[in-house]
């Protein structure tokens, strides 16, 4: 039972997170500069893949099998594109010192897809590789 509100907190406040962290400003942060490129698309790849692997952990302990695991990690991954889209033309339109980029909706998609396909082979444990 305990489990079952630690995977939900877990879930919205890494989506509080998420939200805060895309629509903030952080330009009069003072903080080293790595010159990394790229770097915020793999961000973006880590949040959204973080999204639907907290996501399917929170439906799967809250439905107790109810929603199958393919339908959990489809749902997951559709509201985790829908909601990096969102957040993208929202840095564009309501943030003046962020922009929206479609390139960042392709890293929180692969990143989407790709914590889907983790979370499949996590609960199914067939593992791609076999390890010998």
């Amino acid at each position: 039972m305990l489990k079952k509100y630690i995977f939900r907190i877990a879930f919205i406040s890494w989506m509080v997170f998420v939200t805060l962290s895309s629509l903030s400003s952080f330009s009069e942060v003072s903080t080293p500069t790595f010159n990394i490129p790229h770097l915020d698309k793999a961000v973006h790849f880590t949040f959204y893949f973080m999204t639907v692997v907290l996501g399917v952990l929170a439906i799967r302990e809250n439905f107790k099998g109810a929603i199958s695991l393919i339908k959990s990690i489809f749902m997951m991954i559709c509201i985790a594109i829908i909601f990096g889209m969102i957040i993208e033309v929202v840095q564009s339109v309501y943030t003046s010192d962020r922009q929206g980029d479609v390139l960042d909706v392709l890293a929180n998609s692969i990143g989407a897809f790709f914590g889907g396909w983790i979370t499949k082979i996590y609960f199914s444990r067939k593992w791609a590789l076999k390890w010998k």
